[in-house]
């Protein structure tokens, strides 16, 4: 199997997915690229200010002005992912040429099995972003135009008013007169820029943690040849050097990743941890009346800000895990039997495992699973209180 193959088993899934927003790293940054993300970035700020508007406005129900409140966020997570990873394209690009030159340094079936399975937890991550995007598109649709349809017979005495839109803008277009075709139309475009929402923020996830993983795949690669260096050869130095210099530059590339993404997660976890006391309490109500067709549509938009914080936690912890155990796998051979010049620069790799690359929101929370499992836990605690206070 050539190089090239490999890349494309790796990369092709990711591609795909953010090329239409102007995002993918590896692309022509050309007057079309950028004619894209302009598009894509005007679409999803109209659909804020819109969702905006609606909250303002509130002349629907409580139910529409949480679907309001949940696209709002999104539409604002989506915008800065664009826009962030298109500030900070240079570091994308350089750990994405990067991953270009390792799949070309192959030269072996262990590194390629080690690739391979990355590139493989990579695609998944990518199916599953692509199932959220476009389930939660399809139920989020449906349900909010039932929703705002029902509310709106019962709540509204305008005559001439539309409702049950494909996302919140009932109010908003009360001021204008909406034809049947240009309701259509209408309903069409909210669905496109609901999708485009949704891959904003998954795809631009699946983007990021993609080449997290290659990172961490390479980190393994490097403990295997720590463990396995031979002391006995010839240029002993030369060759411990260039194992410190492959290890220098992966946490180079891995600082380029967390400086990408530090602003991009503080904001992900105040909207998220925000989210899911709100969603978990509208199901809730939604099953103290037995409205069946709200409790899904609750859980399947909660599941996804849940999956984007599981798998935001668990790629951090792999990363700052396979950091430090570089330190071991450099301390486990015979590095006593080095010439005493590569043997000094062990001491480097174990000051490193003292101050591991980790990916951070806002450079002083550390994504990992106690950090996941402390939001869960206060989340929880919160909607128990919630709940009491709703019994009667």
């Amino acid at each position: 199997m050539s190089w090239k193959e490999d890349v494309a088993y790796a990369m092709t899934p990711i591609k795909l997915l953010t090329i239409p927003l102007g995002a993918w790293p590896l692309q022509e940054y050309n007057k079309f690229a950028l004619a894209r993300h302009i598009v894509s970035t005007v679409g999803l700020a109209v659909t804020v200010v819109v969702q905006f508007l609606e909250l303002n406005y509130t002349c629907t129900g409580a139910y529409a002005q949480l679907d309001a409140l949940t696209l709002f966020t999104c539409g604002i997570l989506a915008v800065l992912k664009i826009t962030w990873f298109r500030i900070y394209a240079d570091n994308l690009t350089c750990n994405y040429s990067s991953a270009m030159s390792d799949y070309r340094a192959i030269d072996s079936e262990e590194k390629r099995a080690i690739m391979r399975k990355h590139a493989f937890l990579g695609r998944i991550i990518c199916i599953i972003a692509l199932l959220i995007s476009y389930v939660d598109s399809v139920i989020f649709i449906v349900g909010h135009s039932a929703t705002s349809t029902r509310e709106f017979r019962l709540n509204s005495s305008i005559e001439g008013l539309r409702s049950g839109y494909a996302i919140p803008s009932t109010c908003t277009l009360a001021h204008f007169y909406i034809s049947k075709n240009v309701f259509i139309a209408i309903f069409m475009l909210e669905s496109i820029l609901l999708v485009t929402m949704c891959l904003g923020n998954h795809g631009s996830d699946s983007l990021f943690l993609q080449i997290t993983l290659h990172i961490c795949g390479q980190l393994k690669i490097l403990k295997a040849e720590f463990i396995n260096f031979e002391i006995e050869g010839p240029k002993v130095c030369e060759r411990f050097n260039a194992l410190i210099q492959r290890h220098d530059h992966l946490i180079k590339m891995s600082r380029k990743l967390a400086e990408s993404i530090s602003f991009v997660l503080l904001v992900q976890l105040f909207i998220s941890s925000v989210l899911i006391c709100v969603l978990g309490f509208q199901f809730i109500i939604a099953l103290k009346t037995s409205d069946f067709g709200m409790m899904s549509k609750s859980v399947l938009v909660l599941s996804a800000f849940l999956a984007q914080l599981t798998l935001y936690s668990m790629v951090g912890d792999y990363l700052k895990s396979q950091m430090e155990e570089v330190a071991q796998s450099a301390y486990q051979n015979t590095w006593y039997d080095l010439p005493a010049k590569a043997t000094k620069n062990v001491t480097f790799i174990l000051m490193w495992s003292q101050l591991p690359m980790k990916l951070q929101a806002g450079n002083f929370i550390v994504m990992d699973l106690p950090t996941y499992m402390s939001i869960l836990k206060t989340s929880m605690s919160y909607l128990s209180v919630l709940r009491v206070m709703i019994e009667p």
